[in-house]
Protein backbone atom coordinates (compact mmCIF):
# COMPACT_ATOMS: atom_id res chain seq x y z
CA UNK A 1 0.00 0.00 0.00
CA UNK A 2 0.98 3.55 -0.77
CA UNK A 3 0.53 6.33 1.28
CA UNK A 4 -0.49 8.90 -1.16
CA UNK A 5 -3.52 9.95 -1.56
CA UNK A 6 -5.87 8.13 -4.43
CA UNK A 7 -8.87 9.68 -6.01
CA UNK A 8 -10.87 7.10 -4.20
CA UNK A 9 -9.98 8.73 -0.58
CA UNK A 10 -11.45 12.39 -2.00
CA UNK A 11 -10.14 15.42 -2.87
CA UNK A 12 -6.83 16.65 -1.22
CA UNK A 13 -7.24 19.07 1.91
CA UNK A 14 -6.30 22.44 -0.10
CA UNK A 15 -4.50 24.70 2.52
CA UNK A 16 -6.02 28.46 2.90
CA UNK A 17 -4.31 31.17 0.82
CA UNK A 18 -6.23 33.62 3.24
CA UNK A 19 -3.46 35.49 5.72
CA UNK A 20 -5.32 36.09 8.27
CA UNK A 21 -5.47 32.79 10.19
CA UNK A 22 -1.99 32.50 9.95
CA UNK A 23 -1.08 33.90 12.79
CA UNK A 24 -2.73 36.84 15.41
CA UNK A 25 0.34 39.34 14.80
CA UNK A 26 0.36 40.22 11.58
CA UNK A 27 2.96 42.56 10.27
CA UNK A 28 1.07 46.08 10.71
CA UNK A 29 0.16 44.88 14.13
CA UNK A 30 3.71 44.61 14.97
CA UNK A 31 4.49 47.94 13.51
CA UNK A 32 1.87 50.27 15.08
CA UNK A 33 2.77 48.44 18.28
CA UNK A 34 6.51 49.17 17.95
CA UNK A 35 5.32 52.88 17.05
CA UNK A 36 2.83 53.24 20.19
CA UNK A 37 6.21 51.84 22.22
CA UNK A 38 7.97 54.46 20.60
CA UNK A 39 6.02 57.23 21.27
CA UNK A 40 5.04 56.52 24.62
CA UNK A 41 9.30 55.97 25.12
CA UNK A 42 9.79 59.04 23.65
CA UNK A 43 6.89 61.18 25.69
CA UNK A 44 7.36 59.71 29.66
CA UNK A 45 10.78 62.31 29.66
CA UNK A 46 8.62 65.28 28.91
CA UNK A 47 5.40 64.37 30.57
CA UNK A 48 7.34 63.42 33.93
CA UNK A 49 9.49 66.74 33.60
CA UNK A 50 6.03 68.33 33.07
CA UNK A 51 4.73 67.73 36.10
CA UNK A 52 7.79 68.22 38.13
CA UNK A 53 7.63 71.58 36.77
CA UNK A 54 3.86 71.67 37.59
CA UNK A 55 4.77 70.90 41.44
CA UNK A 56 7.53 73.26 41.74
CA UNK A 57 5.06 76.03 40.37
CA UNK A 58 2.52 75.23 43.17
CA UNK A 59 5.28 75.00 45.65
CA UNK A 60 6.69 78.39 44.51
CA UNK A 61 3.28 79.88 44.47
CA UNK A 62 2.58 78.96 48.19
CA UNK A 63 5.53 80.22 49.10
CA UNK A 64 5.16 83.54 47.00
CA UNK A 65 1.32 84.02 49.12
CA UNK A 66 3.44 83.00 52.63
CA UNK A 67 6.03 85.66 51.84
CA UNK A 68 3.62 88.36 51.27
CA UNK A 69 1.48 87.28 54.04
CA UNK A 70 4.63 87.60 56.27
CA UNK A 71 5.41 91.07 54.56
CA UNK A 72 1.79 92.14 55.53
CA UNK A 73 2.72 91.36 59.37
CA UNK A 74 5.65 93.16 59.53
CA UNK A 75 3.88 96.37 58.18
CA UNK A 76 1.58 96.37 60.47
CA UNK A 77 4.42 95.89 63.22
CA UNK A 78 6.30 99.16 61.41
CA UNK A 79 3.19 101.40 61.82
CA UNK A 80 2.76 100.22 65.18
CA UNK A 81 6.06 101.65 66.01
CA UNK A 82 5.53 104.27 64.85
CA UNK A 83 3.10 105.69 67.36
CA UNK A 84 5.08 106.58 70.07
CA UNK A 85 2.31 105.08 72.45
CA UNK A 86 3.17 101.88 71.61
CA UNK A 87 6.74 102.58 71.95
CA UNK A 88 6.14 103.48 75.42
CA UNK A 89 3.72 100.92 75.99
CA UNK A 90 7.14 98.59 74.84
CA UNK A 91 10.22 100.05 76.91
CA UNK A 92 7.93 99.97 80.07
CA UNK A 93 7.43 96.39 79.36
CA UNK A 94 11.20 95.06 77.84
CA UNK A 95 13.38 97.51 79.71
CA UNK A 96 11.25 98.14 82.71
CA UNK A 97 10.89 101.83 82.27
CA UNK A 98 8.88 104.36 84.43
CA UNK A 99 7.68 108.01 83.98
CA UNK A 100 8.63 110.69 86.30
CA UNK A 101 7.27 110.03 89.74
CA UNK A 102 6.54 106.32 89.49
CA UNK A 103 7.90 103.64 91.72
CA UNK A 104 9.08 100.62 89.29
CA UNK A 105 8.41 97.25 91.26
CA UNK A 106 10.20 94.06 89.58
CA UNK A 107 8.53 91.17 90.80
CA UNK A 108 11.28 88.09 91.69
CA UNK A 109 10.28 84.54 90.96
CA UNK A 110 7.94 85.27 87.69
CA UNK A 111 10.81 84.93 85.59
CA UNK A 112 12.52 82.04 87.62
CA UNK A 113 9.06 80.00 86.83
CA UNK A 114 9.28 80.83 83.36
CA UNK A 115 12.52 79.50 83.69
CA UNK A 116 11.71 76.71 84.59
CA UNK A 117 9.45 76.32 82.75
CA UNK A 118 11.58 76.17 80.01
CA UNK A 119 13.83 73.41 81.45
CA UNK A 120 10.76 71.23 82.23
CA UNK A 121 9.79 71.67 78.63
CA UNK A 122 13.72 70.84 77.54
CA UNK A 123 14.10 68.15 80.13
CA UNK A 124 10.62 66.29 78.34
CA UNK A 125 12.38 66.96 74.79
CA UNK A 126 15.15 65.16 76.40
CA UNK A 127 16.15 61.62 74.94
CA UNK A 128 15.49 59.12 77.94
CA UNK A 129 19.31 58.43 77.82
CA UNK A 130 20.28 61.80 79.06
CA UNK A 131 17.82 61.40 81.79
CA UNK A 132 19.14 58.85 83.04
CA UNK A 133 22.70 60.42 83.19
CA UNK A 134 21.50 62.90 85.10
CA UNK A 135 20.14 61.31 87.79
CA UNK A 136 23.28 58.91 87.74
CA UNK A 137 24.92 62.38 88.07
CA UNK A 138 23.11 63.42 90.48
CA UNK A 139 23.20 60.88 92.58
CA UNK A 140 26.91 60.81 92.58
CA UNK A 141 26.96 64.15 94.11
CA UNK A 142 25.67 64.27 97.61
CA UNK A 143 26.07 68.19 97.47
CA UNK A 144 23.00 68.22 95.31
CA UNK A 145 20.84 65.11 96.35
CA UNK A 146 18.52 65.92 99.50
CA UNK A 147 15.38 64.25 100.32
CA UNK A 148 11.76 65.20 101.30
CA UNK A 149 12.70 65.13 104.65
CA UNK A 150 14.90 68.05 104.13
CA UNK A 151 18.03 66.59 104.86
CA UNK A 152 21.27 66.06 102.63
CA UNK A 153 22.67 62.86 101.35
CA UNK A 154 24.78 62.29 104.56
CA UNK A 155 21.65 62.77 106.92
CA UNK A 156 22.57 65.86 107.78
CA UNK A 157 20.11 69.40 108.33
CA UNK A 158 20.36 71.21 105.36
CA UNK A 159 22.79 74.00 105.25
CA UNK A 160 23.96 72.36 108.57
CA UNK A 161 27.76 71.51 109.26
CA UNK A 162 28.76 68.13 110.58
CA UNK A 163 28.63 67.90 114.41
CA UNK A 164 32.18 67.09 114.26
CA UNK A 165 32.95 70.61 112.98
CA UNK A 166 30.26 72.68 114.98
CA UNK A 167 31.29 71.28 118.41
CA UNK A 168 35.00 70.52 118.15
CA UNK A 169 35.88 74.02 116.87
CA UNK A 170 37.54 76.04 119.54
CA UNK A 171 35.93 79.75 120.06
CA UNK A 172 39.27 81.59 119.44
CA UNK A 173 39.89 80.23 116.15
CA UNK A 174 42.30 78.32 116.87
CA UNK A 175 42.66 74.88 114.88
CA UNK A 176 41.19 71.79 117.42
CA UNK A 177 43.99 69.15 118.86
CA UNK A 178 42.69 65.90 118.08
CA UNK A 179 42.81 62.97 121.04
Amino acid sequence: MTDAPTEADGPAPTVPKDRRTRGSLTGRALVLALVVVTLFVALAVPVRTWFAQRAEIAQLRADVSATRERVEELRIEQERWQDPAFVAAEARRRLHFVLPGEIGYVTLGVEASQEEAAALAAAAAAPWYATLWGAVRQADDPATTKDAGGTDARGGAKGAKDAKDVNDAPADGAPAADG
